[in-house]
């Protein structure tokens, strides 16, 4: 069975930390780029950053450049998103998905295939 878990969502006040993961079963995550995207209530899935499989590049959204890393361990075929410096509106459900294509993009209509999601809310 092919599955996209997220974890690592949670309360966490302004300027705290937080790192979410992306497990995979039955899919090997280095032969796909991974994106994490991110919905607030009443908004757009947005992408937040990629990583490609073919070299491991990466990339972020302006609004979290600095403060957001993607990163992947190949093995534990898991994807994580450390969030540093958090910010009210850094609040969402946050999601993992993987495109086949391989080459990193933030364009969600790119990815095949989604996680559930996790949420995150910064408040004091």
């Amino acid at each position: 069975q092919v599955q996209l878990v997220e974890s690592g969502g949670g309360l966490v006040q302004p300027g705290g930390s937080r790192r979410l993961s992306c497990a995979a079963s039955g899919f090997t995550l280095n032969n796909y780029a991974t994106g994490w995207f991110r919905q607030a209530p009443g908004k757009e899935r947005e992408g937040v950053a990629c990583i490609s499989s073919h070299n491991g590049g990466t990339y972020s959204t302006d609004s979290v450049k600095g403060r957001f890393t993607i990163s992947r361990d190949n093995a534990k075929n898991t994807v994580y998103l450390q969030m540093n410096s958090l910010k009210p509106e850094d609040t969402a459900v946050y999601y993992c998905a993987l495109d086949d294509g391989g080459w990193c993009t933030l364009q969600r209509d790119r990815y095949d295939y989604w996680g559930q999601g996790t949420q995150v809310t910064v408040s004091s």
